[in-house]
């Protein structure tokens, strides 16, 4: 089961504003810690909205909208992520729960919510054998 830690944005995060060096030292090592269990498939902070671009389909069928940041809703502004894979929801939040506060500041808050496995979509057997082609592929590529 694959799970995302979503971190959610603050007025710091859409600011640029650096993480402090205990933030970063104590995010290290729980990102190590994701290693050393096997756990860990992706991890990454993002930059602010500012240098963002919005995509939208405000018409079933039409063109889409671009929109350039910065966004204002800062309630609904990603800014970095955790990609998991563990055995059950419970161990996912065991893990959500020892993250460190994501801001420092006491302003931090992870959203957590399973990605959906391919056979959850479909049950075509031709669309599954594509995806697992790619997914295979993709795995080849990291080896290069």
């Amino acid at each position: 089961m694959r799970f995302m830690m979503i971190v959610k944005g603050t007025t710091d995060s859409e600011a640029g504003t650096p993480p402090s060096p205990e933030l970063v030292e104590a995010m290290r090592k729980y990102n190590e810690e994701l290693v050393k269990a096997g756990v860990l498939l992706a991890a990454d902070g993002l930059q602010p909205t500012s240098t963002g671009v919005r995509i939208s389909y405000p018409e079933a069928g039409g063109k889409p909208t671009v929109v350039d940041g910065p966004f204002t809703e800062a309630k609904e502004i990603i800014a970095g992520y955790t990609l998991i894979e563990v055995k059950s929801r419970e161990e996912a939040i065991e893990w959500a729960l020892r993250m460190p506060d994501p801001h420092g500041l006491g302003q931090g808050e992870i959203e957590l919510r399973q990605v959906f496995e391919h056979h959850e979509i479909t049950s075509d057997p031709e669309e599954l054998a594509q995806e697992a082609l790619l997914r295979k592929q993709l795995e080849e590529r990291k080896t290069l």
